[in-house]
């Protein structure tokens, strides 16, 4: 489990292809590497991935083809980097929502407006997880823990503060780049369950 607070953006530094998978190597920093061990779990664009080797201060992790299928890491290269948030422990303060790492789907960077007083993104997803979105309402975007405003059909708009942009990688994006989209689990479960009931009153 995560909280949707990135603690790191981290160089990945080499990516070796196998069949079925790639390895990812990540540099990330001492401190955040104290008490991790082979089997951890490690949120990197917000995918939770199991930590398979330590060495220095590169961790490991494999991302298998399905992952790679759903998630931009499909996309990452050696030099980009990824956001990267440890499991949550428990006893420490929640300061996003909870988020499992498991990433429902991809939207598209439409529109980027930065001005003096503000930095907004517009991201397009498939109609189908509109249903979950709502204004005000939280989102996992790559790893990170926001807060969704306007909304249109198929699109959200965010509005990013400088600590984001200063903390995590959504400073780098382009127009056309595909970030990592986590639905918030309670909203989903709440919507999906008005939907069957309502289906049922219907068919009488």
């Amino acid at each position: 489990m995560f909280t949707g607070i990135v603690q790191a953006t981290c160089e990945v530094v080499s990516i070796i292809e196998q069949s079925g998978l790639k390895t990812f190597e990540v540099n990330i920093p001492e401190e955040l590497q104290q008490g991790l061990e082979t089997g951890a779990s490690v949120a990197n664009n917000g995918v939770c991935l199991t930590v398979t080797k330590l060495e220095n201060n590169s961790v490991y992790f494999d991302v298998m083809e399905e992952t790679l299928q759903v998630t931009n890491l499909n996309f990452v290269e050696p030099g980009n980097k990824v956001n990267i948030e440890r499991s949550l422990t428990f006893g420490k303060e929640i300061g996003g929502h909870i988020l499992s790492g498991h990433v429902h789907t991809m939207a598209e960077v439409t529109e980027i407006s930065q001005t003096d007083k503000h930095y907004n993104i517009t991201l397009a997803v498939p109609a189908q997880w509109m249903d979950y979105i709502f204004y005000k309402g939280f989102i996992g975007v790559n790893g990170c823990s926001l807060t969704v405003g306007e909304l249109s059909d198929n699109n959200f708009k965010l509005h990013l503060i400088p600590e984001t942009l200063k903390l995590t990688n959504l400073s780098d994006i382009t127009i056309g780049d595909r970030i990592n989209i986590e639905i918030d689990s309670q909203t989903q479960v709440i919507v999906d369950t008005v939907e069957r009931i309502l289906a049922k009153k219907a068919l009488g």
